[in-house]
């Protein structure tokens, strides 16, 4: 057991030590087109596991953020909006815990927190953002009050 472990380390010393060499071969080579094949023949010989983060290739740009499934998902998708802003048709009254406020855009949120206001607005817009824990926050033009809600449609 303790061969083992004493092979072990002097492979790995050595492999440490080949590559050290190799960068220093690398680093006397003055042309720089030259120099960095040899530095990238390095990275190519060396595992994938020990290559540096910094070496993997870019990931294409996100795409235009989505609101038409802005609070279906669980899990936060890169390609969907922070907010969504809407109108509630006609006179709005307020809430109470577990409406169903329906938006012009065709979304439909419930409030989820027990919370209620008497509200007397004439189609107000309404903004629906994230907030802590993945859930979501409703504001009303007009007022300051607002309600922790979940997407249903």
């Amino acid at each position: 057991m303790k061969n083992a472990l004493m092979i072990a380390l002097a492979l790995a010393s050595g492999t440490a030590c080949a590559q050290q060499s190799e960068l220093q071969r690398c680093r006397g080579i003055a042309d720089k087109d030259a120099r960095l094949a040899c530095y990238d023949g390095i990275a190519l010989a060396t595992p994938a596991a020990a290559a540096p983060a910094a070496a993997a290739p870019k990931a294409a740009a996100p795409a235009e953020p989505k609101a038409d499934t802005f609070g279906l998902e669980r899990r936060q998708l890169k390609t969907e909006a922070d907010a969504v802003e809407s109108r509630i048709d006609g006179p709005f009254d307020g809430w109470g815990p577990k409406s169903v406020i329906r938006l012009a855009n065709g979304q439909a949120w419930m409030v989820i927190d027990g919370s209620s206001a008497v509200l007397r607005l004439k189609s107000p817009k309404v903004l629906v953002r994230r907030a802590a824990m993945g859930s979501f926050m409703m504001e009303f033009e007009g007022s300051n009050e607002t309600a922790r809600v979940r997407r249903l449609e």
